[in-house]
C-alpha cells in the first residue's frame, strides 16, 4: 500500500488537499492516480444522482399537487418551482447530464412514487409518469388546475424560463 494511499483511507480531507495541491503545482509523482481517478468518476455519478433527486422532489410534489388538490399548499408550490429551478441550473452546468435524462426521469419517478407514498395516505400512483420531462419543467403546468406560474404575472409578462 502506498503512503498516499494510506492517506486516503485514514484521512481523506487531508489526502485531497495533497491532490489538489500536487495538481495545482503539476507534480504528477505525487499524484494518486488510482484514487483520484475514483473520485473524479464519483463526481460525475454525484452530478446525475443530485439531477434523479431533484427530478423526484419535483415529480413526488406534481403527484401530490395532481391527487390532493385540497391540500396543496403554498410550500408544495415552492418546492416544484424550486426544483425546476435546480433542474435547469444542473443541465446548463453538466449539459452532458442530457444525454441520460430519459434514464434519469424514469428512475425519478419510481423515486418520487416512494415519496408520495410517504408523505400521503394515497396508495395507488400511475406506473409510470403521466407527464414528459418537458411538460414537468414548464412554469405553466400545474396538473389538474386552472393556475398560472405567479412569476409570470410578478415579472411583468417578461420571459422567466431557462432554456436547457
Amino acid at each position: 500500500m502506498s503512503s498516499s494511499n494510506s492517506l486516503y483511507e485514514l484521512d481523506y480531507y487531508t489526502w485531497a488537499l495533497k491532490q489538489e495541491r500536487a495538481l495545482q503545482e503539476r507534480r504528477v509523482e505525487e499524484l494518486d492516480w488510482e484514487n483520484l481517478a475514483e473520485e473524479v468518476g464519483d463526481l460525475g455519478r454525484s452530478e446525475a444522482r443530485n439531477l434523479r433527486s431533484q427530478l423526484a422532489r419535483l415529480l413526488a410534489h406534481l403527484l401530490k399537487w395532481q391527487l390532493q388538490p385540497t391540500r396543496r399548499t403554498n410550500s408544495w408550490r415552492g418546492s416544484i418551482e424550486g426544483a425546476r429551478d435546480e433542474i435547469r441550473e444542473l443541465l446548463a452546468e453538466s449539459p452532458g447530464l442530457k444525454s441520460w435524462l430519459s434514464e434519469l426521469f424514469q428512475k425519478a419517478y419510481r423515486a418520487a412514487v416512494n415519496l408520495a407514498l410517504a408523505e400521503t395516505n394515497l396508495d395507488k400512483f400511475p406506473a409510470s409518469s403521466p407527464w414528459s420531462f418537458d411538460q414537468a419543467m414548464d412554469d405553466d403546468f400545474w396538473p389538474n388546475s386552472d393556475e398560472r406560474s405567479p412569476r409570470k404575472s410578478a415579472n411583468r409578462g417578461k420571459d422567466v424560463k431557462k432554456g436547457l
